[in-house]
C-alpha cells in the first residue's frame, strides 16, 4: 500500500475545491439555463469564495506564519499552496466579472431589468429620486469616520462593504489630504428600485453607488478628492482551547467576537481606485499585493441572490419545486404505527421533510413517549423541531439534546437555541471534548402495548427544515431493536464516558468507521482477485482521506469497478495506469445542493448499502462523531440503489473528472437526456399522484442490480 501513497497520485485539496467552484461558475455561464437561475449560481460562487478565504486560506496563512512546512498529500507546502491558490482565485475573479459584465448586464437589460452600472447613467429625474432617498433613508444611518493624528484607523468589519475617500480642506493641495471611510449599512437593502425611463423596465441601483454619489454631504467643509468602495475578508477560523476552557459556551462566545478583528486575508477594491487610497488601505490593513483583488464591477456579488428574488421575473426562473408527500406514509395513522410496520427511507427535497418534523412533534405530544434524544448541528432560524423539543420537556418527558456549538458559522445561532432548550427543561450537552458531533440521529423511547420500544431517525443531513428544501439528503425511520440499542449507546457515549464494547449495526467515527470502510473495500478487492464480480459505488461531498484513496487504488488494481459521485473536493486521481484505471469520478452540480452520502458494496451478490453523515475525509473519520448506518429492508435498499443508478446515468448536470484534474460535462450527443434531479422531482410527483393501497406502496420498480 505504501507505493500507492506517492504525492503524484493525489490532487491538492484546496485546488480541487476551486475546481468545484469553477463547476458552479460554469452553471452561471450556461446560457441554456433561465437567466435568473444563472444569477443564483454566480452569487453562490461569491459566497463560496468568502468562506474559502475565511477558513481554508486563513488556515494556510497561519501555517506559513508558524513556519510550518509539512507537505500535503500532493507534496505541496502551505506556501506553495497559497501561491497556486492566489493565481487560481485571481483567474476565477476575472471570469466571475466577465460573466457579470459581458453576459448578465446585457441579458438583464434585454429582459427589462436595468442595473445601474455607475451613477453617471442616471437621468435628471432618477438622480433627484436617488438624492432624496439618500437624505431620507440612508443619511441618518451612516457614520463617516475620518483618520488623522487624533483619530486612529477604525476597525473594518469582516465582509462589510465600505467606501474609502480622500478628503482635504477647500484650499488643500493634491498632497495635503486625509483618509476617511464609511461603512455601507448592512441593515439597509443592498439595492434600491428607482423610477424607470421606460414603463416596461425595472431599474435598480446599488446602495454604495447612492452613498458614493452623495458622499460630499458626509464631509461638509471638506473637498472629496476621490471615493471608492472596498471590502475585506478576515481570518474567521476559530481557535478554541477546549481543554483549558472552563465553560465552552462562554469561550466560543468570546472567540466569535474575535472574528471581527482577525488578520485580513483578502482586500477587494474597485478596479479604478485611486492609487493613493489603495496605498493607505494596503498599509493600514497590512495586505500583500497577492491578496488584493481589483474588481471590474460591484463588490460582493452575493447581492445577486436578492436580485433573483425580485417579483415579476418568474418567466426567467424555474418553477418552484414543492416537496412531495412520502408515498409510504399516510395521515390516518400515527407515525409510530407506520414505522413498526416497516422501515421508511426519506429522500429530500424530492420528498417532504415533514415526516421528520412530525416524528419529533408527535413524540412531544404522545403520552406514551418517555424520552427524546437528538443531536443538532445546524437548525433553521425558526425551527419547529426546537419548539417540539421544548414542548416535550415542558410536558414532562426526558429530553436530551446535543447542540454542537462548534458548527462553523452557526455557533451564535446554536448558543441561542441551547439556552432556550435549557430554560425549557431539556438536558443540553455541548459536544465532546476535541470532537465535533456531526452525526444526525434522533431516538424516541416509547411505551407500546408489547413493551418499551425505541424509534430512531438517522440522516445524512441536518435537522434543518429550511435547507431540507435545497439540499439532497436521505433519512431512515426504523424501530429495529439492534439499531435502537446502538442509538442508546451513542447517546450514552455523548452524555457520559460510556464507550460500547461493540456495535450491532451502526458504524461510528472517530474510532470504528475508517477501519470498517477499509474492510469493506478490501473485501471487494479479494472478491475481484478470486474472479468474482466486484463493485463499489460511493456518493459523498468530499474525498481526501489518504488511506481510503490508497485502498480504492488497490481495489482498482485488483479489478474492482469503482464509481464515485463526489460533489466537491476529490484528491483521488483517475486514469493513472496500473493504479486507477477502473475508477470514475463524477460531480453533479444542479438546482439542489447534492449532500447525501451513500456507500454501495456488491459483496458477491449480497449487496450492502450504507448511508451516513460522514465524507471520506480525515476530519470526518478522525475528529468528528459520525454515524453510518445500513439500509437492510429490501424495498428501502432498492430505493437507495435506484438513486445511485440514476445519478450514474446523468448526462445533463454531471461533470467527469479527467486525468489532468479538470472536469468535463458528459458527452450527450445521440443520447436521451437524463438529469437526475429533474428525474427525482418528476418521480416524486408521479408517486404522490397515485392513490394506491398500503401494500401497493411498497412495490418498487425498476429494481437496480449491478451488471
Amino acid at each position: 500500500m505504501a507505493e500507492l501513497n506517492k504525492p503524484e497520485y493525489f490532487w491538492n485539496r484546496e485546488l480541487s475545491w476551486l475546481e468545484f467552484n469553477y463547476r458552479v461558475l460554469s452553471e452561471a455561464r450556461d446560457k441554456s439555463l433561465p437567466l435568473f437561475e444563472r444569477l443564483k449560481f454566480l452569487s453562490i460562487t461569491a459566497s463560496n469564495l468568502d468562506e474559502f478565504f475565511m477558513i481554508r486560506v486563513a488556515s494556510l496563512k497561519d501555517m506559513v506564519h508558524a513556519r510550518y512546512n509539512k507537505k500535503d498529500l500532493a507534496g505541496m507546502t502551505p506556501a506553495v499552496q497559497l501561491e497556486r491558490i492566489y493565481d487560481k482565485t485571481h483567474e476565477m475573479c476575472s471570469m466571475q466579472y466577465s460573466t457579470y459584465n459581458r453576459s448578465f448586464l446585457p441579458a438583464l437589460k434585454q429582459s427589462h431589468l436595468i442595473i445601474i452600472n455607475t451613477y453617471e447613467e442616471l437621468s435628471a429625474a432618477q438622480s433627484k429620486y436617488v438624492d432624496d432617498y439618500f437624505m431620507r433613508d440612508i443619511y441618518p444611518v451612516l457614520t463617516p469616520m475620518a483618520v488623522d493624528s487624533s483619530r486612529p484607523f477604525p476597525l473594518i468589519r469582516n465582509k462589510s462593504l465600505n467606501i474609502g475617500a480622500l478628503i482635504c480642506s477647500p484650499e488643500g493641495t493634491q498632497e495635503d489630504y486625509d483618509f476617511a471611510t464609511v461603512q455601507v449599512p448592512s441593515v439597509l437593502p443592498r439595492f434600491v428600485r428607482i423610477p424607470s425611463e421606460d414603463k416596461e423596465d425595472t431599474t435598480i441601483i446599488l446602495l454604495e453607488q447612492i452613498i458614493e454619489k452623495n458622499i460630499d454631504k458626509l464631509f461638509l467643509n471638506y473637498k472629496v478628492m476621490c471615493a471608492h468602495p472596498y471590502r475585506i475578508t478576515r481570518n474567521a477560523d476559530l481557535s478554541i482551547e477546549e481543554e483549558e476552557a472552563a465553560d465552552l459556551l462562554k469561550e466560543i462566545q468570546k472567540q466569535l467576537k474575535k472574528r471581527q478583528w482577525g488578520e485580513v486575508i483578502r482586500l477587494e477594491v474597485e478596479e479604478a481606485m485611486d492609487k493613493r487610497l489603495l496605498k493607505i488601505l494596503k498599509r493600514e490593513l497590512d495586505v500583500e499585493d497577492s491578496c488584493i483583488y481589483k474588481i471590474s464591477g460591484p463588490l460582493d456579488l452575493t447581492f445577486l441572490m436578492k436580485v433573483n428574488g425580485l417579483e415579476g421575473f418568474e418567466h426567467l426562473k424555474y418553477e418552484k419545486y414543492i416537496p412531495q408527500p412520502v408515498k409510504e406514509l399516510n395521515h390516518e395513522e400515527d407515525i409510530f404505527t407506520q414505522i413498526r410496520r416497516h422501515d421508511i427511507v426519506l429522500h429530500h427535497p424530492y420528498e417532504t421533510f415533514d415526516p421528520v418534523v412530525d416524528f419529533v412533534r408527535q413524540a412531544a405530544k404522545d403520552p406514551n413517549v418517555l424520552a427524546i434524544k437528538q443531536t443538532l448541528y445546524r437548525v433553521s432560524g425558526n425551527s419547529p423541531i426546537i419548539a417540539s423539543l421544548a414542548a416535550a420537556a415542558e410536558n414532562g418527558k426526558q429530553v436530551s439534546v446535543l447542540v454542537e456549538l462548534k458548527a462553523r458559522f452557526d455557533e451564535e445561532n446554536n448558543i441561542i437555541w441551547a439556552k432556550m432548550l435549557e430554560k425549557a427543561g431539556c438536558h443540553v450537552i455541548y459536544g465532546l471534548l476535541g470532537l465535533k458531533t456531526h452525526s444526525k440521529i434522533t431516538l424516541v423511547v416509547r411505551r407500546d402495548e408489547d413493551g418499551i420500544r425505541r424509534y430512531v431517525h438517522l440522516g445524512t443531513g441536518n435537522y434543518n427544515d429550511a435547507t431540507a428544501k435545497l439540499y439532497t439528503d436521505l433519512g431512515l425511520l426504523t424501530c429495529q431493536d439492534p439499531i435502537g440499542q446502538d442509538a442508546t449507546a451513542v447517546f450514552n457515549m455523548l452524555s457520559g464516558y460510556s464507550e460500547p464494547l461493540h456495535w450491532n449495526k451502526l458504524l461510528v467515527a472517530p474510532l470504528w468507521l475508517r477501519d470498517k470502510f477499509l474492510e469493506l473495500i478490501e473485501r471487494e478487492s479479494e472478491n475481484a482477485l478470486a474472479g468474482k464480480p466486484a463493485r463499489i459505488i460511493a456518493k459523498m461531498n468530499s474525498l481526501c482521506d489518504a488511506k481510503i484513496i490508497s485502498a480504492l487504488y488497490e481495489a482498482s488494481n485488483a479489478g474492482v469497478k469503482i464509481d464515485l459521485i463526489i460533489r466537491g473536493i476529490c484528491c483521488l486521481k483517475t486514469g493513472i495506469p496500473g493504479v486507477s484505471e477502473n475508477i470514475t469520478v463524477r460531480s453533479i452540480v444542479g438546482n439542489f445542493l447534492e449532500h447525501a452520502r451513500i456507500f454501495y458494496f456488491y459483496n458477491n451478490g449480497f449487496e450492502d448499502v450504507y448511508m451516513g453523515s460522514a465524507d471520506w475525509m480525515p476530519r470526518n473519520l478522525d475528529k468528528r462523531v459520525e454515524i453510518t448506518f445500513p439500509v437492510e429492508d429490501e424495498y428501502c435498499k432498492n430505493k437507495v440503489m435506484e438513486i445511485l443508478r440514476i445519478q450514474l446515468e446523468d448526462n445533463v448536470k454531471a461533470h467527469i473528472l479527467q486525468p489532468d484534474g479538470s472536469y468535463e460535462k458528459v458527452d450527450k450527443r445521440g443520447k436521451a437526456l437524463i438529469c437526475a434531479q429533474d428525474y427525482f422531482c418528476e418521480q416524486a410527483k408521479m408517486e404522490a399522484a397515485v392513490e394506491d393501497s398500503l401494500e401497493d406502496k411498497r412495490v418498487f420498480e425498476p429494481l437496480y442490480h449491478v451488471e
